[in-house]
């Protein structure tokens, strides 16, 4: 099975192609980290939009911690997958253990990525909403419902690979789901990408801060 994109910044470049209706002076593009930032920068420079990032965590299944079996996002959403829970026999206590966890990480991330500076406005913008890529789609659900409570105009989730059919799950969490490609075998996001190397920490500061300083010179 051949890649479909080199890295994540190909990848970033084809989906801006996809999203060339949604540019506009009302437009923020927001990206899920880690890997999600470098696709959304490509994004966000191509429809010369404001970047800014929406730290979610997945809530994975003790002793399988890439089986989502929930998320959270910034602004107190939680997303729970009832059905996993059950098929994968977990507690509710031990849910509560791993989400506790998570919201820990999630608020070292918010930390250090934005700092001080505050998040961008939502309310009445369009909101596009980058991953780079996504199996299950947890997050990105998790990430759509604490959009929500801020009053978007629209929500557009944006991705370059996803299942096939996953885009009904967003039926009523989104406005639009737009996707590069949608492959018939699908077993990981990491298969579609020839280099899908971890995105760290210090790449997503640097990727916020050229978009930071390139819109409004504010400090970093």
């Amino acid at each position: 099975m051949y890649a479909l994109f080199k890295d994540r910044t190909e990848a970033g470049r084809m989906l801006a192609e996809r999203l060339r209706g949604e540019a506009g002076p009302d437009v923020l593009v927001l990206a899920l980290p880690r890997g999600g930032v470098p696709v959304a920068f490509e994004v966000a420079m191509a429809l010369s939009a404001e970047l800014d990032v929406l730290p979610v965590r997945k809530i994975g299944v003790p002793g399988q911690p890439e089986l989502a079996m929930g998320a959270i996002a910034s602004g107190e959403a939680l997303y729970v997958d009832r059905n996993t829970m059950q098929a994968t026999r977990v507690s509710q206590a031990q849910f509560d253990a791993v989400l506790a966890a998570e919201r820990v990480e999630l608020a070292r991330r918010e930390r250090l990525y934005r700092g001080n500076r505050p998040p961008i406005r939502v309310e009445g913008r369009t909101v596009v909403l980058v991953d780079d890529g996504i199996a299950t789609g947890a997050t990105l659900k998790a990430a759509a419902l604490a959009l929500k409570s801020q009053h978007p105009r629209r929500i557009v989730a944006a991705l370059p690979v996803a299942p096939v059919g996953i885009e009904a799950e967003f039926s009523g969490i989104t406005d639009a789901f737009v996707c590069v490609e949608q492959p018939s075998l699908f077993f990981s996001v990491g298969q579609h990408y020839e280099d899908f190397g971890e995105t760290a920490d210090d790449d997503v500061r640097a990727l916020l801060r050229r978009a930071w300083d390139g819109k409004d010179g504010a400090p970093y």
